[in-house]
């Protein structure tokens, strides 16, 4: 995973509910027959959503407005059990399980507003922008200024001043603009309690009344705090994710698939940074980014191998081990002992140092692995240019 946890639609949509943010009448619908009936709940028109972990739905035909029930469990039928390919997905897309039907909202105006983490504040910011319903990337590359963005300081929290400021700046006046604060400061309270990343709704829409209403509703919650919220670790879908990331972050290793065809084995995350680097300049691009602790076992390191030897697309394998309290002997046991159960036979360029060498070296040179053995960065480089193929 990419160090969040993120929520589908439906799921971000009713904590909005819970924090008093106005949202459009809704039903998940997990069949065509259930699309229909929820389409002729809201007077045999509204809108069917795919429910994804990916942004882009819209333009990759995951939305549409339907004029009948007919028109909705057609519409459901063709996403229901298939994938669906965004900008934010790869080529295999992710699965459609289940879709939102909402009635149809009346739409004045739209805005984006999200809040998120920023590095060069330190902490977070809101953003907001009068040019709802379009990709914030986009307006920010083409109308900069469109763009509005509140620092918000953590230790105040985001402060009602601003919120009316940002209200003001998005066109609200009057009481739309008094229930626009209010939703504002409702979306950092969110933010806040659920220790999320990100926190986005675009469109936020005013309706033809002058209600302010989320149309849309995306939040994504930092792992490292799931430990506080039992009640949003059980609104993880786990088909949504990388498969292999996922079963990583189970056994506590840190793992991030790529697209390269080198599976990288490293114990250290700036280690790791410098493999990929390594790995790069050979012209071997990287399969995955991998951080298996310092601390790991045998059956750890297995794991993490096994995991990486799980990608289709690695056709060789470095590792690059700094022993220290992960010792060369213990990674070297946990190397063999996953090509063993899954009977592998991708080459494996090996760099390592520190505690238990000379054992480490042994056991892997005594195995039945095709191992290359390297004394540096640069000597793996030139090895991983040379070492391709082998898969079993």
């Amino acid at each position: 995973m990419d160090g969040a946890m993120k929520l589908h639609e439906y799921q971000a949509k009713q904590i909005f509910s819970n924090y008093g943010i106005p949202i459009p009448n809704g039903t998940v619908a997990r069949t065509p027959a259930e699309a229909a009936e929820a389409v002729a709940s809201y007077g045999g028109r509204g809108v069917v959503k795919a429910q994804v972990h990916a942004g882009g739905r819209g333009l990759a035909g995951g939305v549409k407005v339907v004029g009948s029930p007919q028109d909705g469990s057609e519409f459901a039928g063709g996403l229901l059990g298939s994938h669906l390919v965004t900008h934010q997905t790869d080529a295999n897309g992710v699965p459609v399980d289940q879709v939102l039907v909402e009635e149809l909202a009346d739409i004045a105006t739209e805005m984006y507003v999200a809040i998120t983490m920023d590095r060069n504040h330190r902490g977070p910011v809101l953003i907001a922008s009068a040019a709802g319903g379009m990709s914030i990337e986009e307006v920010a590359a083409t109308n900069p200024d469109a763009i509005v963005t509140e620092v918000v300081e953590p230790g105040l929290g985001l402060m009602p001043f601003q919120c009316r400021r940002v209200a003001a700046r998005l066109g609200m006046s009057g009481a739309t603009a008094r229930q626009g604060a209010d939703v504002i400061s409702a979306l950092y309270r969110i933010f806040a309690d659920n220790d999320c990343s990100l926190v986005e709704v675009n469109p936020l829409i005013v309706t033809g009344e002058g209600g302010v209403v989320a149309l849309d509703a995306k939040m994504d919650v930092e792992d490292d705090a799931l430990f506080r919220h039992s009640d949003l670790r059980e609104l993880r879908d786990r088909s949504q994710e990388d498969q292999l990331e996922a079963r990583a972050a189970d056994d506590d290793i840190a793992y991030v698939s790529l697209d390269g065809s080198v599976g990288c084995l490293v114990n250290g995350a700036g280690l790791a940074m410098a493999t990929l680097d390594v790995a790069n300049a050979a012209g071997a691009a990287p399969a995955n980014f991998l951080d298996v602790g310092g601390g790991a076992t045998e059956e750890k390191v297995a794991t993490a191998v096994g995991i990486i030897l799980s990608d289709p697309k690695v056709d060789r394998v470095l590792v690059n081990i700094f022993g220290g309290i992960l010792r060369c002997d213990v990674a070297a046991r946990g190397i063999v002992m996953a090509y063993e159960e899954q009977q592998a036979t991708q080459p494996l360029v090996v760099r390592m140092l520190g505690t238990n060498l000379v054992e480490g070296k042994e056991i892997l040179a005594q195995s039945t692995l095709n191992v290359t053995f390297t004394d540096t960065l640069t000597e793996a480089a030139a090895a991983l240019s040379t070492s391709a193929g082998g898969r079993g």
